[in-house]
């Protein structure tokens, strides 16, 4: 039985394309658009929130696209215990639509960053993550200009004491050093869950390096958690 995964589309997503190519191609599930004028989901496993820039990123990213027909759907998917991932513009819009907490400001250096980053996976007990070791350093690529997670110290320290950090920027060998965050995001965040561990907002993009013929396949394994998570249910 496959796994359902519906990828929601709103004006200005650019990685939605990606995303259905790794879900329906590569990993050989079920994966289906939703319009964001849509006010239902149509019975899927998994949403998807994909990168892009909804509605242009007027105000802040991802600010009107909380107003969506489509994510009152999301918001009840996920307050019932759904899985729902968003991916850059898609972690962007979770913040906004309060699934998940903080924020993401402009980079550190006020430039769109696109390059390969190294991800270090602290938590390994996630939907999301239950195939990948604890620590295990991912090479996942980033493309944004608004990457900069923010929360206030109380926040963070919650996110730290309840292991909810899913993702950091790291060194190759795992440091999570300055110089290895590319945005600036407070404590080098790259991904984050909510309370129930059923959200998970990332910036990095898996969906484009799921192939080693686009230089690695570590993303894969991000899907491939997603689709565990299911078997024998």
């Amino acid at each position: 039985m496959a796994v359902s995964f519906g990828i929601v589309v709103f004006p200005g997503s650019n990685c939605d394309h990606d995303a259905y190519h790794s879900i329906k191609h590569i990993f050989n599930q079920d994966a289906r658009f939703i319009w964001h004028k849509d006010d239902s989901l149509g019975g899927v496993d998994v949403v998807l929130l994909p990168g892009g820039f909804s509605y242009g990123d007027y105000l802040r990213s991802g600010a009107i696209a909380r107003f969506s027909p489509v994510m009152k759907a999301v918001t009840d998917f996920a307050n019932g215990g759904g899985l729902v991932i968003g991916i850059c513009n898609g972690f962007q819009v979770l913040c906004e639509s309060h699934l998940l907490p903080g924020g993401l400001g402009r980079n550190r250096d006020l430039r769109f960053v696109c390059k390969p980053t190294y991800l270090r996976t602290d938590n390994n007990i996630t939907p999301f993550t239950n195939q990948l070791a604890k620590g295990q350093v991912l090479d996942i690529p980033i493309a944004h200009g608004d990457g900069n997670y923010y929360a206030d110290d109380e926040t963070l320290n919650r996110l730290e004491a309840e292991n909810r950090v899913v993702f950091r920027y790291v060194t190759a060998k795992g440091a999570a050093t300055e110089s290895a965050n590319p945005n600036g995001s407070r404590n080098n965040i790259a991904g984050i869950i909510n309370e129930r561990g059923n959200v998970l907002g990332m910036m990095p993009h898996p969906e484009r390096h799921v192939e080693p013929l686009l230089g690695s396949a570590d993303g894969a394994w991000i899907f491939h958690s997603i689709i565990q998570s299911f078997v024998g249910v």
